[in-house]
């Protein structure tokens, strides 16, 4: 097939777009053209690549007439925020393609009410912030779409994203990286709350997985929205625990307040640490397993270490010890 990937340089690109093209398919990659893909493969050199600014095309109302000008049987949209831009996308799209799937995100939940968070149940609260209503908001209208006989579409929602090249969201559900110079040092670290919180991890690769399996299962994925996570979520105490075991440390936490965190640190970690821990969030994948066959490779641990090791391979995180 002829597939079109929105986005294809970024976090999940850089794994999906390789794998489109390992399966045989006629890939074309539009981006901004700013910045090269994470993971420099031979792949990369059979991609088409199509530059464009999304924004400004936008508000000229012409990128979804681009879009569907390029005649592809798939497009993936990794990078849309608005209902207002999915929607104009969808019209572009209607009759012109086969197949459109959204990148949305697990923050379409509010906290947590029952465990696992399943799709299209009660188990979690309305969405938090403006993110994850539009997010929300996107997939509802993506389901309606495809239920009303229009444009078959997919909505897939990452938990966080984790893989080689950037840091991962840490043990305090923040992107500090003093956090892992603590915990490599074995320093006590500063939790707050129980550290019983959980966050729910994804590699990158997993999520390219999940992508290029509803493209291939495209009867079983119309229509359908779906949580994409790796096989089991961490604790802020089992995160900091394992993180541990990596440098040869014990772990050592102290919790304390959130008021007495938030003097410990700045304002923007302050708020990340409330926004990932507060939500609580573990999701289930029994229906991306059992409709598109979604079989993650990577345990949240494992995701997170590769990262880790990444970075300080590479001279972006500095520590006293290195990894055993």
């Amino acid at each position: 097939m002829k597939i079109v990937v929105i986005g294809g340089s970024g976090h999940i690109g850089s794994f999906l777009v390789p794998r489109l093209v390992r399966a045989g398919h006629e890939v074309i990659n539009v981006s901004r053209g700013s910045s090269p893909p994470y993971a420099d493969v031979p792949e990369w050199q059979q991609v088409r690549q199509v530059t464009a600014d999304r924004d400004h095309e936008e508000r000229e109302g012409s990128f979804g007439d681009r879009v569907a000008a390029l005649g592809a049987d798939v497009v993936v949209d990794l990078i849309c925020f608005t209902l207002e831009s999915a929607t104009a996308l969808v019209e572009s799209l209607r009759n012109q393609t086969e197949h459109l799937l959204h990148c949305g995100s697990i923050w379409r939940h509010g906290v947590s009410l029952k465990l696992p968070i399943a799709e299209g149940t009660e188990s979690a609260a309305e969405p938090l912030d403006q993110y994850g209503i539009r997010k929300r908001d996107i997939a509802g209208m993506l389901k309606e779409e495809t239920a009303a006989g229009g444009l078959a579409t997919t909505s897939i929602h990452p938990g966080h994203i984790v893989g080689p090249g950037w840091l991962p969201i840490g043990p305090l559900g923040n992107l500090d990286p003093g956090v892992w110079h603590t915990i490599a040092s074995g320093q006590p670290l500063q939790v707050p709350g129980s550290g019983t919180e959980l966050m729910h991890h994804v590699h990158a690769d997993d999520v390219a997985q999940a992508f290029e399996k509803a493209i291939l299962h495209r009867d079983a994925a119309a229509g359908e929205d779906f949580n994409i996570v790796a096989p089991t979520a961490l604790t802020v105490r089992g995160y900091v625990s394992i993180a541990s075991s990596w440098f040869g440390q014990e772990p050592r936490m102290e919790t304390v307040s959130w008021e007495e965190f938030r003097r410990t640190t700045t304002p923007e970690f302050a708020d990340s640490s409330w926004a990932h821990l507060s939500r609580n969030h573990c999701m289930s994948i029994h229906k991306a397993a059992s409709l598109i066959g979604y079989a993650p490779g990577y345990e949240p641990e494992q995701a997170v270490r590769e990262s880790v090791q990444w970075l300080i391979d590479n001279k972006q995180l500095t520590v006293p010890s290195l990894l055993a």
